[in-house]
């Protein structure tokens, strides 16, 4: 036999080889399995909805750590298989804090409270005094109004003027202004406190007449969130990233929760995200057996992702080989691809032109739905930030999203499974194509917190018709006290033309709280118009 025919033979069979490899890893039965055993465990009621920093993302920490290390995925964090983060979770006031007026030392939150703007200080003497009547009145006629804004201007004269602005409302109208611990708002280089009406008549206070004593400090609180790291080291140039969150809201603390009841509930997030987790740890698994080798391969599961990317931007921003990267892979929400619609939306496309060479519509089990977009409200974002090709895998929102009801009886085993198959059978067909090239791809003008106003309505990311489908609508909120219904497809706000999810979203930008406009959504056959009050 020549070498050439030697060669020819031993490349024939290493081709066999790799083939019954890559079937053999696949075994739907098993990875149906374990999805569920994964599933269960994630969202199983003992990990009260795995909220960053509580012992519920502990517990399932150390099940995804032991995951790795039962199946020989190497410890890639920190802390063995653990890399901890900090979260900013709001201030609080400090106890050294008192406020006094006319000698009466006030109470904090019974008399008085600092607003969100409000900055550290110490003071004695006449403060800047605003009273919010004006504005609360003018409220209900002018819906563009913002009293916060109207007080931080009252705020920059007080810093002008070195003193403290104490913010009062003389006419007992709703102004809706609060203390919220939680807000990231650039805080005044004064403190800024309002004065609750009680307050100012049971110690006769007179504004601009009454001398004040301030000393207001905040104390800044943190919380303690897991990424959780393994490694497959093959010894290659570059790396793949699988990643998926698999934090949740806990009970609702963090105020993120789309459910609308008195009694606090465990959100499980079985799709949201213990689904993308188990796609990630079964990948994991076959990946440490499979024959595709021209890659090392990085598996995290963030923590911090409901509260806005906290542990995938610790990630990209402390891990020393982000420059070998190849491209990074993000599941979220991939638990319902239901049998019969199996919807499935791959974001990304367009950070890589290799994608549009592997990707295609035609010949494949799902509908899919194709995304160019680099950024979105997932973990894929941090890496894309860094000139990384991702993709993100999502079969769509849903009306338990965000809420208790997002439970294992709802999961699509089998879809999730063909999920993980797809994902696996595509990081093979890149292994030919060595460090894949980056694109830069159009964002939408929008922002993740920047909106004034909500509709309330849940959206179906997957629906590719003009418009956006309404696939669920949260009880009073603007869209249900306007009559939307699920099934709607939202079609124009006021004069803004809705063809998308992008353009809803800038359309939803432009309005503001107690504003009215009118909504057009098709309805079955018919046009129906709505009027909609933010």
């Amino acid at each position: 036999m020549s070498k050439k025919i030697f060669k020819s033979v031993i490349v024939f069979w290493v081709l066999i080889a790799q083939t019954a490899t890559a079937q053999d890893v696949f075994n739907q039965p098993v990875v149906i399995k374990q999805l569920k055993k994964h599933i269960g465990y994630l969202a199983d009621d003992k990990l009260e909805g795995r909220r960053t920093g509580t012992k519920g993302e502990m517990l399932a920490a150390k099940y995804i750590s032991a995951q790795f290390k039962k199946h020989k995925i190497a410890p890639a964090g920190t802390n063995q298989y653990l890399q901890p983060f900090t979260v900013h979770d709001g201030r609080s006031i400090d106890a050294s804090s008192s406020i006094s007026i006319n000698g009466i030392v006030l109470q904090a939150h019974t008399d008085y409270f600092p607003l969100t703007v409000s900055g550290n200080g110490t003071f004695n003497g006449q403060a800047v005094w605003f009273d919010t009547k004006t504005f609360a009145t003018q409220l209900k006629d002018n819906p563009h109004l913002l009293i916060i804004e109207e007080v931080r201007k009252a705020g920059a004269r007080a810093e002008d003027a070195g003193k403290p602005l104490i913010v009062y409302n003389s006419g007992l109208i709703s102004d809706e202004l609060a203390w919220d611990a939680k807000s990231r708002i650039t805080p005044l280089s004064v403190p800024v406190i309002y004065l609750h009406p009680d307050a100012m008549r049971k110690h006769s206070i007179i504004p601009e007449q009454t001398p004040v004593q301030v000393k207001l400090q905040f104390n800044t609180l943190t919380r303690t969130g897991h990424n959780v790291v393994g490694y497959i080291d093959n010894g290659a140039e570059y790396t793949i990233v699988l990643g998926a969150h698999y934090d949740h809201l806990g009970y609702g603390e963090d105020k993120n929760s789309m459910y609308t009841g008195s009694i606090p509930m465990i959100h499980n997030g079985a799709d949201d995200n213990a689904s993308g987790t188990a796609a990630m740890l079964e990948l994991s698994r076959m990946l440490r057996k499979s024959a595709f080798k021209k890659n090392n391969y990085l598996f995290v599961a963030f923590s911090g992702e409901e509260l806005g990317l906290y542990g995938s931007r610790h990630f990209v921003e402390n891990y020393s080989g982000t420059r070998n990267i190849n491209y990074m892979i993000n599941m979220d929400m991939v638990g319902r691809a239901a049998d019969s619609a199996r919807k499935l939306t791959i974001g990304g496309f367009g950070t890589s032109p290799v994608w549009g060479e592997l990707i295609k519509k035609e010949n494949c089990l799902f509908d899919l739905k194709i995304d160019s977009s680099g950024s979105g409200p997932s973990d894929h974002t941090s890496f894309y930030k860094k000139d990384i090709p991702v993709l993100f895998f999502f079969t769509g929102t849903h009306f338990d999203y965000h809420k208790p009801s997002d439970d294992v009886d709802k999961i699509s085993y089998f879809g999730t499974s063909e999920i993980v198959r797809y994902i696996y059978n595509l990081i093979g067909k890149t292994e030919s194509y060595g460090k894949l090239s980056f694109l830069k791809t159009k964002e939408p003008e929008m922002g993740r917190t920047s909106f004034k106003v909500t509709m309330g309505i849940l959206i179906d990311y997957t629906f590719t018709g003009k418009g956006v489908y309404v696939d669920g609508v949260t009880d009073g909120r603007p869209a249900s006290k306007a009559g939307v219904q699920r099934g709607d497809i939202l079609q124009k706000m006021g004069d803004h033309t809705i063809s998308d999810v992008s353009s809803y979203m800038q359309a939803l930008n432009k309005f503001n709280k107690g504003e009215t406009i009118t909504i057009q959504v098709k309805r079955g056959e018919d046009n129906v118009l709505l009027p909609l009050t933010f």
